[in-house]
């Protein structure tokens, strides 16, 4: 028994813990949960918990059900808000087969995967989510236009609204199950809440960020309130996004950082962005996964529609930060198109394979876009060889079909159930008459 495993079944005594909670992700980024009693928790070690795994979106068909999930005791935390007696743990899982091989269905795995490989070129691969969401009074109807929990705008400053208290509150709980924060405030639309979180591995920060939606919803109920990661949830109002900032290093030092270089980037930074720009059509399916994705991407409000990348231009997909020029360790790439509703292991995987094969081919980085992407003409785009990110699910799901990349990434099961998925969601979207058709068609048709 190695020594965190001890760790956990004596704080598990030691803290009078009552419940496991084993969690793992499902393809589409849902979080799937099991409780287990403490008495079980050493054969849950030794010999895992197993599972209908044809019952799990996209994990297996019914013929090959069986699954077993093996609790990662680096993951073991406390949940806060089920009080600190007779409380409540939890831990990420890896899912595996019974002969002990991996699930390739495991989105975990495949972060694990991809991981391996920058590893074996010599890289670990780190990210820093800002991490947007909305604040919505109860109740939520299903239908209707969700009200707004303040009308309050891009960093206002407010002592007595909801939202404030509200921020305070969830941090505390995050900071609570070691999960550092960096910066929180309001965002520009009205409700709209933004919480970074401190950099991490890519597979840490993807725990992280499963937990940072668990923390946020139950802190939403305790106020009254629902939280929602929808990528455009109000018509008027500006979507949500996950701006990543990613970065690569070589033991101690920032493989993106190169004091003699325009813009202190290194070439394996350029080949990074390159990478990403090559291959964001072919990804977008997956850091952007839903229909109403779409709706955040294609009409600006600080989400990129373009496929660029720009220093300090909010209007690129790919910004060169240069908050700290002096300082190696910050030299990071932020990518701005992927959402909050993306299943953050099956992202990063491809953000990171992206960069990667621009590192690998060498692939050239364009000129940098100087000017504001959105005022500019098709025309003057077309010039400048920028060209749109996919409008919609469906012809992002094209575009990924076709991808060797991805492909390989994801896995062939993965790859398929996911291509599966996204062609149903459009088709059914496709088959909605929508309020605009009835309130505009209707009358005059």
């Amino acid at each position: 028994m190695d020594k965190q495993t001890e760790f956990v079944l004596r704080s598990m005594e030691e803290r009078d813990i009552r419940f496991v909670r084993l969690w793992f992700t499902d393809v589409l980024g849902y979080l799937k949960s099991v409780a287990i009693a403490p008495a079980e928790l050493e054969g849950a070690f030794s010999e895992g918990i197993g599972f209908d795994g044809s019952a799990i979106q996209g994990f297996a068909r019914v013929y090959e059900a069986d699954m077993v999930a093996h609790p990662d005791p680096a993951t073991f935390q406390l949940l806060p808000w089920r009080g600190t007696t007779q409380g409540t743990a939890r831990m990420f899982c890896d899912i595996r087969l019974p002969d002990g091989s991996p699930s390739y269905s495991d989105p975990r795995y495949v972060l694990k995967r991809a991981m391996r490989k920058a590893a074996d070129m010599g890289f670990t691969f780190y990210t820093h989510p800002e991490i947007e969401f909305y604040l919505f009074n109860q109740p939520i109807v299903p239908g209707e236009s969700p009200t707004p929990v303040d009308t309050s705008g891009y960093f206002d400053h407010t002592t007595s609204m909801a939202g404030t208290d509200f921020r305070r509150k969830a941090i505390t709980m995050l900071e609570q199950m070691g999960i550092s924060v960096e910066f929180s405030h309001h965002e520009g639309g009205p409700g709209q809440q933004e919480i970074d979180l401190r950099y991490a591995d890519a597979l840490s920060m993807a725990d992280n960020i499963m937990t940072f939606r668990v923390v946020i919803k139950e802190v939403a109920v305790m106020q009254n309130l629902f939280a929602s990661f929808m990528p455009k949830p109000l018509s008027t109002a500006p979507g949500s996004g996950m701006h990543t900032h990613v970065s690569l290093f070589e033991g101690d030092s920032n493989a993106f950082y190169d004091a003699s270089s325009e813009y202190q980037l290194s070439k394996t930074g350029r080949h990074f962005i390159a990478g990403l720009l090559h291959h964001a059509p072919e990804i977008s399916a997956v850091t952007n996964p839903f229909v109403n994705s779409y709706k955040r991407l294609a009409y600006g409000g600080e989400a990129p529609s373009y496929i660029c990348w720009g220093q300090n231009n909010r209007s690129a997909m790919v910004r060169v930060p240069m908050y700290k020029p002096n300082k190696p360790s910050s030299a990071r790439v932020e990518l701005r198109s992927m959402d909050s509703s993306a299943n953050p292991y099956l992202s990063f995987a491809l953000i990171l394979t992206a960069g990667l094969s621009g590192i690998e081919q060498e692939l050239p980085l364009p000129e940098p876009a100087e000017d504001d992407v959105w005022s500019l003409t098709d025309r003057q785009r077309q010039a400048l060889g920028i060209k749109p990110l996919p409008r919609n699910l469906d012809a992002a799901v094209r575009a990924m079909e076709n991808s060797e990349l991805v492909a390989d990434t994801l896995g062939e099961h993965v790859f398929d159930f996911v291509l599966r998925n996204k062609r149903s969601e459009y088709e059914e979207y496709m088959r909605q008459v929508t309020p605009m058709e009835l309130s505009k068609l209707l009358p005059t048709l």
